[in-house]
């Protein structure tokens, strides 16, 4: 990455973000596909359209910030997504599945909160503060699925431990 100022290292941070969030749009779909049991997949299907929404989020900071995307590699996210298919093949258990493509799309999303922390942080220094606010909405997205994500864990967990224990 060759930048020269503060801002052109937002704008290559931001493009980053868009990038990724781009692709967990995608990812998102992928594992709400993976998933059988329909309060897992409608859980990824809204994740997937909240981070849709948060892409037009990003593309109203580069407008407000007057600058365009910058193309970049995105190799992890892509690295990312291949390992989960690997390791959701070689899972048996349904239950374990679903669980496992919760815990993915938690990783995912910590990998995000780091970061829209440091696209905030940088977005007040360079003194474009309407756009880390919309920024900061976007993590607040981001934030309240996490702790949907857990809930929806604990519920699957629940469910099966109830089923055990009636058996």
């Amino acid at each position: 990455m060759s930048a020269k100022n503060p801002k052109e290292v937002f704008v290559t941070l931001l493009s980053d973000a868009r990038q990724n969030t781009e692709r967990s749009a995608k990812a998102y779909q992928e594992f709400s596909q993976a998933a059988q049991n329909p309060d897992v997949k409608e859980a990824l299907e809204a994740r997937a359209f909240i981070t849709e929404r948060n892409l037009e989020t990003l593309d109203k900071v580069f407008q407000l910030i007057g600058e365009k995307p910058v193309k970049l590699s995105g190799r992890l996210h892509d690295v990312f997504v291949e390992d989960f298919k690997k390791e959701l093949g070689e899972i048996q258990s349904p239950v374990a599945r679903h669980i496992f493509v919760l815990a993915k799309a938690i990783h995912l999303a910590h990998l995000r909160f780091a970061e829209y922390a440091a696209l905030i942080a940088t977005a007040d220094a360079t003194g474009h503060f309407a756009a880390g606010a919309l920024l900061e909405s976007v993590l607040a997205d981001k934030l309240s699925l996490l702790e949907r994500d857990r809930r929806l864990i604990r519920h699957v967990a629940e469910g099966k431990l109830a089923e055990r224990l009636a058996a």
